[in-house]
């Protein structure tokens, strides 16, 4: 197998789409819709966005898993709808779900993972507990993955992904359930891994997660991309460094009328329960402010705060809707 930037393709790109799409028979509307992305050797790509964005079925078109409808998805150099065989041994996969083979031991769901793709017994045995070592698994090689907390499982399943030195590394939701402590964890050996060269493409709704580990975002919704940039530069776009929430005792209608008409730098005012969220470009001294013409305006502020802008912000600027809708 060649380098990740020696599989690129020939403008440079490890993965690419082209319309990629997809439609499930029981579905009026597809669950892809005419996908363009392009991926760099090296970077880290986040796929954010709410369940039933079309993430996991992205994954699954570009991984081999789900056959697309139309369209072309090229993964290192390979297109992955002529050449499906190929395109899987150039990628490692970790997906939702605990895929660990529960009749073997935590060494061997590495070791007979080497030898599937072609490593020798010493090799592989070699790689193993390179990687036991590595992922701080070491003392429970002989180990039932049963006994394997869902941190330790997820470290498991990164560490057989990359036995192979896949061009890209695939994770479908990686910390989906876990800990924060094993959240943190895992975000670490990412980190580690890219900083080494290992391309990675991972589908998220957790904005932190996105915001922490991603080079480049592609927010999706409803199967399309809505918006596509570095964390920084898509907050950025919003013209705002921070967001105001207002909750109100009483009477709410008009309030947001006030807020934009009488403090500058106050925009996107939307109504959430109890009160409203406000986009806002000037945070300094803002919070006496809003009280003071809260008052004046005849409103009761029950409860008032301030924070950084996040991708879930944007995300609500594109669509109307929170994250987690």
């Amino acid at each position: 197998m060649g380098t990740p930037a020696s599989l690129a393709t020939s403008d440079g790109h490890i993965i690419k789409t082209v319309d990629l799409s997809k439609t499930y028979p029981e579905m009026d509307v597809p669950a892809v819709d005419r996908l363009c992305l392009e991926v760099l050797p090296g970077e880290i790509f986040g796929l954010l966005g709410p369940n039933g964005a079309g993430k996991t079925t992205t994954a699954g078109m570009l991984t081999t898993r789900v056959v697309p409808s139309s369209g072309q998805a090229i993964v290192g150099s390979v297109d992955v709808i002529r050449h499906p065989s190929l395109v899987k041994q150039l990628i490692g996969v970790v997906s939702q779900q605990n895929t660990l083979d529960r009749s073997l031991t935590v060494r061997e769901n590495l070791y007979y993972h080497g030898l599937l793709f072609g490593l020798g017994t010493r090799k592989s045995r070699q790689i193993s507990d390179e990687l036991l070592e590595k992922f701080h698994l070491a003392n429970w090689g002989d180990k039932s993955v049963f006994a394997l907390s869902g941190g330790m499982a997820q470290r498991l399943m990164v560490a057989r992904a990359i036995f192979h030195s896949p061009a890209v590394l695939f994770l479908d939701e990686p910390t989906a359930g876990l800990d924060p402590q094993s959240r943190l964890a895992l975000w670490e050996i990412l980190e580690d891994l890219n900083s080494k060269g290992q391309t990675i493409l991972l589908t998220t709704h957790y904005m932190e997660e996105a915001d922490q580990l991603c080079n480049r975002v592609a927010i999706m919704d409803h199967g399309k991309i809505l918006a596509l940039d570095s964390p920084e530069n898509l907050k950025k776009s919003l013209g705002a460094s921070a967001v105001l929430t207002v909750r109100l005792d009483g009477e709410k209608k008009g309030f947001a009328d006030l807020l934009e008409r009488e403090i500058d730098g106050v925009t996107n005012c939307r109504e959430i329960q109890g009160g409203l969220e406000a986009h806002v470009a000037s945070p300094e001294k803002l919070l006496p402010k809003v009280i003071s013409k809260a008052e004046a305006g005849g409103y009761s502020v029950l409860d008032i705060g301030l924070k950084e802008a996040t991708l879930e912000t944007v995300f609500i600027n594109l669509t109307g809707k929170d994250l987690r809708d």
